[in-house]
């Protein structure tokens, strides 16, 4: 692949049981506002604070994090969720079978140089003699899985599903014997009975043999950390241990990458990597990174290494300090190192992106430019005709525009797609629009034809910065050769709950056409949220109350002020009801953060006694259908299959086994949770403890969530201001970008 040099030791499996499982845990330490907090890859309030092998065992939650809870049973006959999965599978082979029938192989490391070259030499050492076998990766935050079971909508312009849909499991029910072993180990570790599960759903059936000979393997269950299975590693090993163990270090290198997954990188550089297992006590971290290499549990990249100029390197290394040759070059293309299934997710994107701007073919729609409704709708159509990638950049007016292009092209014959990334922003668009997850389930659009691929000519996704690289990169292989892509979205928001920066990426390598709305968003608010994207936080007129700020001074004032919004002030001054209100905060934790709030409000606006785990008829609630993917609704019912939820229109039953950790009250959400939806009012809570989790994309995102009204609880002094004007995205270490580069010739 140009652009792209892979060092490729053994490769490890993505999964021990044989299944891709959303199976994932917060990043210990992760700030509010993060990935880790904001995103609900599981809600279950599950705390590992007991002591695992004699550690001091605080747990794995941040900073208001959740951890991830497996569910405990599954369908015995082949589930509509389990058919999904295994058709995801065959969809990923096909996927590396496309890669291997490439034209001829790559030379991985052609030109890789110091650190790179040292460790790549260390790779074709092991592979030349007696390999050593694959050690098992701790796996990383899954991608959000696409499932049917969460909020399915019928196939596009058809009747809705009258029966309800069942939510996936989230984990595979293990043999008994199986669990039973892994107990027995646990107990002679002193890490408690209640890992068992986890870690044989992890691990595979023979968890408690692969536990005995590393204990550090512990490390890959979610909620455990490094010290943890220090504690357990040294009673089970006793002095037959220590902190350079190759075992402890290839734990650790997997650990490290898993826990930067959680945060949105896909990669992390060599130098961040060893100075982190440093801090670690490994003595030897660039031995223990070769080691890592060797066994397969970290890949090394130097992407774009041998497209340095020629005479610039040759000038670099005739320089008098070599070590300063060498950091001239690592700057120009840096070392990374990622997991498999990243490397796998961002080279397999890059390539389907490819394809289809080579596969499609130019027209002529010059006549239904002309029918456009706006010069921007125009400026889009003219430029999918002649291209088959295309983005497309805009606030919440600017959706109209490739809603527009949609009904241009379907008057031409062509079979289009529009998907959003969440059932609440499908439901603005209308009934003739998809959801990304029912799109690719086969829940929702035209289904797919005989090869396998989506049956369409084009497919437009709207809120585009919510698509993580593995959910991307199977939409983009499910799309047939010459079909174009519009990936349509505001740059402004915050990027998605899962791994890369797709969005991003695509609109950094300037590959393809970039089409940016003129359309602004009206009226106040949208006044207001277009200053904050340029990094000013302007005081706006709003005659119609339409933003509002409600100063307040502590935790507790901001929590009465905010159930006193909802319940009184909003339905009676702005005549929005309370449950069309909706209240964002920076975290789940604190003071103010989701759990407060949704307990304040439940008492205030939906008092009982949640007879079905906490809940009552009417409560409202978010459920988290796969890791990143956040529906909203309301509790219908409750019976002894699990809990009857409406999710804007759609009816889910949850399972009773999964409603502890897929289901949690949602009168409050996250702004990561919220990205993509909209409702006709929004309560933003900034308690003073929150300075700390903002950032320009953060208010950018929550700001936004209102259609005709915002009230702002504001407790955080200058820091909102800060925010805005000073403090940008959190940075994400991907390859997206690079590949494409090396791939694509910029778009003129």
């Amino acid at each position: 692949m140009p652009g792209a040099r892979r060092c490729v030791g053994a490769r490890a499996p993505l999964s021990r049981s044989g299944l891709e499982h959303p199976v994932t845990v917060p990043s210990p330490g992760a700030t509010p506002g993060s990935p880790a907090e904001d995103s609900d890859t599981a809600v279950a309030e599950v705390a590992t604070s007991e002591a695992v092998g004699g550690a001091d065992g605080d747990g794995a939650e941040g900073t208001g994090g959740d951890e991830a809870k497996s569910a405990e049973d599954a369908p015995a006959q082949l589930s509509e969720a389990e058919a999904e999965i295994a058709a995801q599978r065959e969809l990923r082979a096909r996927i590396a079978q496309r890669k291997a029938e490439k034209e001829g192989p790559i030379p991985a490391g052609a030109k890789l140089s110091g650190q790179a070259a040292d460790l790549l030499a260390a790779v074709r050492a092991m592979e030349s003699g007696q390999a050593a076998p694959a050690r098992p990766v701790a796996p990383a935050a899954p991608a959000p899985s696409v499932s049917a079971a969460g909020a399915p909508v019928p196939a596009q312009n058809g009747p809705r599903a009258p029966e309800p849909a069942r939510a996936a499991p989230v984990a595979p029910v293990s043999a008994p014997e199986a669990v039973a072993a892994v107990e027995a180990v646990l107990a002679d570790g002193g890490a408690p009975a209640a890992l068992a599960p986890q870690a044989t759903a992890v691990l595979g059936e023979r968890a408690g043999d692969a536990l005995r000979a590393d204990p550090w393997l512990l490390l890959s269950v979610p909620g455990v950390r490094p010290e943890q299975a220090d504690g357990f590693a040294r009673a089970l090993l006793g002095d037959g241990c220590g902190p350079g163990d190759e075992r402890r270090s290839a734990a650790l290198v997997g650990w490290l990458l898993a826990r930067a997954a959680l945060q949105g990188h896909t990669a992390l550089a060599f130098p961040a990597v060893r100075a982190a297992l440093a801090e670690r006590s490994v003595p030897d971290p660039d031995g223990a990174l070769r080691h890592a290499i060797a066994e397969g549990a970290v890949l090394v990249f130097q992407d774009g290494a041998e497209d340095i100029d020629e005479d610039t390197q040759e000038a670099a290394e005739e320089k008098a300090a070599e070590e300063k040759a060498e950091e001239d070059i690592a700057e120009a293309a840096p070392v990374l190192l990622g997991l498999d299934r990243y490397a796998l997710a961002e080279e397999s994107l890059a390539d389907g992106l490819a394809r289809l701007v080579k596969t499609a073919q130019e027209a002529s729609w010059d006549e239904a430019a002309a029918g456009a409704p706006s010069p921007s709708a125009a400026e889009l159509i003219r430029a999918v005709a002649g291209h088959g990638l295309v983005v497309h950049t805009g606030g919440e007016a600017a959706r109209a525009e490739p809603v527009a292009l949609a009904d241009a092209v379907r008057a031409l014959g062509l079979r289009p797609v529009v998907a959003a990334h969440s059932e609440n922003g499908r439901r603005r668009l209308g009934d003739s629009a998809v959801t990304v997850a029912g799109l690719l389930s086969g829940a929702e659009g035209p289904g797919r034809d005989a090869d396998g691929a989506l049956d369409l000519d084009l497919l437009v996704v709207l809120d585009a910065p919510q698509l993580d690289v593995e959910t991307a990169t199977t939409l983009v292989e499910s799309l047939p050769d010459g079909a174009r892509l519009v990936l349509c979205g505001d740059p402004g928001v915050l990027w998605s709950a899962g791994s890369g920066r797709v969005f991003a990426d695509l609109l950094g390598a300037r590959v393809c056409p970039q089409i940016a709305s003129r359309t602004p968003d009206p009226g106040p608010l949208g006044e207001l949220v277009s200053g904050i994207g340029i990094g000013e936080l302007n005081q706006v007129e709003a005659p119609g109350k339409e933003v509002v700020i409600v100063p307040v001074r502590d935790a507790g004032e901001a929590l009465h002020r905010t159930v006193q919004l909802v319940a009184d002030s909003v339905p009676r001054a702005i005549g929005v009801p309370s449950g069309q209100t909706q209240v964002i905060t920076v975290g789940h934790g604190g003071a103010v953060g989701t759990r407060a709030l949704n307990v304040a409000l439940k008492e205030r606006l939906n008092p009982g006694p949640g007879p079905f785990g906490g809940f009552d008829p009417d409560d409202r609630v978010a459920y988290v259908p796969a890791p990143g993917r956040t529906l909203t609704g309301s509790v219908v019912s409750a019976d002894a299959e699990g809990l009857r939820l409406d999710c804007d229109g759609v009816p889910v039953l949850v399972p009773r086994e999964l409603v502890e950790s897929v289901v949690r009250h949602g009168w409050a959400l996250t702004a990561h949770q919220a990205a993509g939806m909209r409702w006709p009012a929004a309560v933003v809570v900034l308690p003073g403890d929150a300075a700390q989790g903002l950032s320009r994309p953060w208010v950018y995102t929550a700001f936004g969530r209102g259609e005709r009204h915002l009230s702002v609880v504001h407790g955080v002094d200058q820091a909102l201001a800060h925010a805005v004007a000073e403090v940008p995205a959190a940075e994400r270490t991907t390859r997206l970008r690079t590949l494409l580069e090396g791939l694509l010739a910029p778009a003129v």
